[in-house]
């Protein structure tokens, strides 16, 4: 494995016009697109026409027909988590909570937007001039979300967020020091109780992580369903997956978050997981949590427990339900019963509170 990612790396150094040039006869041999066969065409190009790069360079002309081209290599690296393009001359990866930049470059923009449609046509989609952005999941779970001039002035950028199955448990968080031994036994002892709650935290904090670690602890014989804008949360179990989408490229066949949350209500739930609050889907997933459906978390985007009801709040006011902001506010109050704060420091992320949420305050509890 680490022999065969050190060899596919090593395909950044080569010569682009070589590599060009490999691509283009190999196409040419109409050779099946699968990697193995293409490879096993390229090799002999390869020697021809860049005997010095041999099976760098083959393996770098196969990566421009298949997949995302040079950032094929990165996305075989699981310690990555992040991919980052800034334009053709621009890749940036995060590795364990730090950015660093990458050897890996494009020709030009185009090939930028090539490699990405390459992957989000066969999702019916499509990333153009008339349609400059996409946001899509890939078949391995990740997320991808790309933007092209004139929307990115300066180039083609694209972000790709990698999911990974996450394996462990609360301990784990106590074993890295995010979180006391008490915190572990709070956290056990709420979702066994069938305590509703919300983690909130900033970007990278882990706010799906603890999530992740915390449906671990629901027993076996809870119906689960989630409702998820792209598929992170690794559950076990009798689990029911909803997973949002986008309109195709002809603008139509989109499924909201909220059209999955009030779906979840009609499919028997003991519990109801959202990965991520961010639009109306809020006041469905409050009344859900304020009217039998206990047990059941989601995640917001917020630094703290304070501002994540107040996000809540401004979100289900989006809704289509006509309720009063007071009449939000109370079924919010009513509904949830814990929200845990996550944060950083340095490259670790730690739980920074826990806070029960009452009728008339927040009291801190961790």
């Amino acid at each position: 494995m680490e022999r065969g990612l050190a060899e596919s790396v090593g395909c950044i150094m080569v010569r682009q016009p070589a590599v060009n040039r490999i691509a283009t006869r190999l196409l040419d041999t109409g050779t099946e697109l699968r990697r193995r066969p293409l490879l096993q065409a390229a090799m002999p190009i390869a020697a021809e026409e860049d005997p010095l790069g041999g099976r760098a360079s083959a393996v770098a002309a196969v990566d421009s027909l298949l997949g995302l081209g040079p950032l094929e290599p990165l996305l075989a690296d699981e310690t990555i988590s992040d991919i980052l393009v800034n334009g053709p001359g621009e890749v940036w990866i995060e590795r364990a909570g730090r950015l660093e930049r990458s050897p890996v470059t494009f020709s030009d923009g185009p090939a930028i937007a090539a490699a990405v449609e390459r992957v989000i046509a066969p999702l019916g989609l499509r990333l153009d001039h008339a349609s400059p952005v996409v946001d899509a999941r890939l078949p391995d779970g990740s997320r991808i979300h790309a933007v092209l001039p004139p929307i990115a002035p300066d180039g083609p950028i694209v972000a790709i967020r990698r999911f990974t199955n996450v394996v462990g448990s609360l301990e784990a968080l106590q074993d890295t020091g995010a979180l006391s031994l008490d915190g572990v036994e709070l956290l056990r002892s709420a979702v066994a109780d069938r305590r509703n709650i919300l983690v909130c935290g900033g970007t990278g904090t882990g706010k799906t992580t603890l999530l992740n670690l915390l449906s671990i602890e629901i027993p076996a014989g809870e119906r689960v369903v989630t409702i998820e804008d792209a598929a992170e949360l690794a559950l076990f179990g009798h689990v029911v997956r909803l997973e949002s989408r986008a309109a195709n490229s002809e603008g139509v066949g989109s499924i909201s978050m909220q059209q999955l949350v009030r779906h979840a209500l009609r499919l028997r739930p003991d519990r109801i997981i959202v990965g991520e609050v961010r639009g109306a889907e809020a006041i469905d997933m409050i009344q859900a949590m304020a009217t039998g459906h206990a047990g059941s978390m989601s995640t917001v985007h917020a630094k703290d427990a304070a501002e994540a009801l107040w996000r809540l709040e401004v979100l289900a006011g989006g809704g289509d339900t006509g309720l009063a902001a007071d009449a939000v506010r109370a079924l919010l109050r009513s509904g949830l019963d814990l929200v845990v704060a996550m944060g950083r420091e340095g490259d670790s992320r730690l739980v920074r509170q826990v806070v029960a949420v009452e009728a008339d305050r927040l009291e801190v509890i961790l």
